[in-house]
């Protein structure tokens, strides 16, 4: 990486400065200040190049539409007043003109007392006409006339000029998007071309010396270049034309050169990473050199999101964010979205709110407004908010969350119980027809893949056995996947249910310790020796599980009290801990046979558990939860977990 030389020296160097953490709202300030106000580039284009675009200004009728008064049904124009007295006992007999009015057929004859003219929908109404009988509520005569047994109202069946839209009103106002219906509206007003707001272009740059393009083989400590892809889509959504550039390493040089070609060939410039002023990280010095007034805010009090750098290069925006996912994608809908949309002509995003529970108690850092993404489930009471507990560096807590809850800078936690107001990512609650909460297994895939098919939807929280079973007494999920021991009765999971639960007995999956093959301090031994060995081995580092999975009380007897190098490294799920040996961050742990092999990794069994799910009783009847337990015991579901490594019960 290129760190150094004349670059490091230009003008604009003195902006290199550590992160002066702002406000969320004074940095949106500094920012929207150093933009606004500014004149949009403005184009007109015909309606059909203009779907997905902002109008640029009021668009006001110039005619009525209809522009004429029209029949609503197929029927005869009459006059009302020749029907006063019509009934069932006093027909009425009107003659009939001699024309037929149909659509684009201007009238020529008038309807006189006495006199009735056919028409039909959407055909002019004839001078002397003020009303419409429906062909059903006629009677053909002899001699061209109709016979009606009822009376009308004056305007009966008819439209009139302008009830649709008036000459001269507002028919879409400035920043409206258009889309199909807006189309509708300006075509039926005879409005060809519009005025529209240009789409921004925004060039997207993603930097670091670690990212990998999709489809291309991932080196050692390598990742995937997830950022590109999502913000470019981000910014379609919310009326910019993103222009992916590619991934970039850390060399100041070359950084520099593509982000300047992009500044100048663009309205716009997003990158990601490169903010938090670490040593690789180059991306805020070069921002600070392209234009003035330059960075007009680097740090703010988010989390997600505390290294954001914000930058006004030459009235042109320059944004960094986070290299994180999470952070990345939070950042730019919280703080870049509202610039973004009024760079496009579009109003405010009108987010829905809905106030939901929190089950736990979520930790906060004081001094720092922090947004945690949650997952939205029914409980008995109302909605239940969890949080996602991933991290900013979990693409999948953006895409599987449902929204998002704020914690206020000046407090330390959210309590358990809170009532707090959930901001939604989408205009509609999204609540799934099933919800399991509980221990991770790879074999729920197997279970609820026929759901999906059925197009039912399921959401699966993990949060260990013992966190499955609180939520399933508190009612806010159907299912708890759990495989407990109880050492007092030597049995798996019957002993820790409570009134209101049920067990459904699930399939059986070997726990064992996983190792890399090859690795001569545990080929040949019992899970118990292979234990003893490493731990006489200084040098030999586990990796555990997280606190109330049933995974961590079967290391725990394992361990017989001993608390050995990595003990505290406790991801949550089998997967983790085989990516842990795998990758030579741990010598040894405890994980399912169909991870350990998915892994190449050699495996000693220890120990069949039951993996069964605490049912809530009252949910039974639930169609979701039927097609559950529906698919755990048919046939085809049995010989998928079977191939999949499990044994069904």
């Amino acid at each position: 990486m290129n760190k150094s030389g004349p670059a490091s020296s230009r003008d604009g160097a003195d902006q290199d400065q550590f992160l002066t953490i702002l406000s969320r709202e004074e940095a949106l300030a500094r920012f929207e200040a150093a933009l606004f106000p500014r004149d949009l580039a403005v184009e007109e284009r015909a309606l059909s190049d203009a779907l997905g675009l902002a109008l640029a200004s009021d668009v006001v009728a110039a005619m009525d539409v209809p522009p004429f008064d029209r029949s609503n049904v197929d029927g005869f124009a009459v006059r009302s007043a020749d029907l006063e007295a019509a009934g069932e006992a006093s027909p009425v007999h009107l003659r009939l003109n001699d024309e037929t009015i149909a659509c684009g057929t201007a009238p020529e004859l008038p309807v006189v007392q006495g006199s009735a003219t056919p028409i039909a929908t959407g055909g002019p109404i004839p001078r002397g006409a003020d009303a419409v009988v429906m062909i059903e509520h006629t009677q053909p005569l002899r001699n061209d006339a109709i016979e009606i047994r009822r009376a009308v109202s004056p305007g009966q069946f008819v439209s009139y000029a302008g009830s649709d839209i008036a000459r001269g009103e507002i028919l879409l106002r400035a920043g409206t998007l258009v889309g199909s219906r807006e189309i509708g509206m300006l075509a039926a007003s005879g409005i060809a071309r519009v005025l529209v707001t240009k789409k921004p272009r925004v060039a997207i740059i993603s930097t670091g010396d670690e990212l990998v393009q999709p489809g291309l083989p991932l080196r050692p400590a390598a990742i995937y270049d997830t950022n590109g892809a999502i913000v470019a889509a981000a910014v379609s959504e919310d009326g910019g034309d993103a222009v992916f550039l590619g991934a970039f390493p850390d060399d100041e040089d070359r950084l520099e050169a593509v982000m300047r070609e992009a500044l100048a060939t663009s309205d716009m410039l997003l990158l990601s990473g490169g903010t938090s002023k670490g040593e690789g990280d180059v991306s805020h010095r070069i921002v600070a050199r392209l234009g003035k007034p330059g960075i007009v805010a680097h740090g703010v009090a988010l989390k997600p999101g505390k290294p954001l750098c914000l930058a006004v290069c030459d009235g042109k925006p320059v944004v960094i964010l986070p290299g994180f996912p999470t952070s990345a994608m939070f950042t730019f809908h919280d703080m870049i979205v509202p610039v973004l949309r009024r760079l496009a002509g579009l109003p405010p995003r009108n987010d829905a709110r809905v106030t939901a529970k929190v089950p736990v108690r979520i930790a906060s850092e004081l001094g720092r407004t922090e947004f945690v993404m949650v997952s939205l489930v029914e409980g008995d009471e109302g909605l239940i908010a969890y949080p996602s507990g991933k991290g900013s560096g979990a693409i999948t807590s953006f895409a599987q969350a449902d929204g998002f809850l704020k914690i206020d800078a000046l407090a330390d936690q959210m309590p358990a119980g809170t009532d707090t107001e959930v901001m939604l990512f989408t205009p509609h609650v999204r609540v799934p027809d099933l919800v399991i909460v509980g221990s991770h297994c790879t074999g729920l895939d197997v279970v609820t893949a026929p759901l999906a098919r059925a197009g039912l939807s399921v959401r699966s929280i993990s949060v260990g056995s013992l966190g499955g079973l609180a939520a399933a007494r508190r009612g806010e999920c159907d299912l708890a996947p759990i495989h407990l021991f109880d050492e007092k009765t030597d049995t798996y999971n019957t002993p820790f249910l409570v009134p209101g639960l049920e067990l459904v007995p699930g399939y059986r999956r070997m726990q064992g310790i996983v190792f890399r093959a090859g690795d001569e301090r545990f080929e040949g031994l019992s899970a118990e020796d292979a234990v003893l060995a490493a731990l006489k081995d200084p040098s030999c580092l586990m990796v555990n599980r997280n606190q109330g999975a049933g995974t961590r009380i079967l290391i725990d007897r394992l361990l017989d009290g001993v608390k050995p190098d990595g003990y505290w490294n406790q991801p949550r799920s089998h997967n983790a801990v085989a990516a842990a040996v795998a990758q030579k961050r741990a010598d040894w742990g405890m994980t399912i046979a169909p991870v350990a092999r998915a892994a190449g990794l050699g495996f000693i069994p220890f120990a069949e558990e039951h993996y069964d799910f605490a049912l809530v009783t009252a949910r039974k009847p639930r169609p979701a939860v039927r097609a559950f337990l529906d698919s755990l015991i048919s046939p085809e579901t049995r010989a998928a977990l079977e191939r999949a490594g499990f044994r069904p019960a």
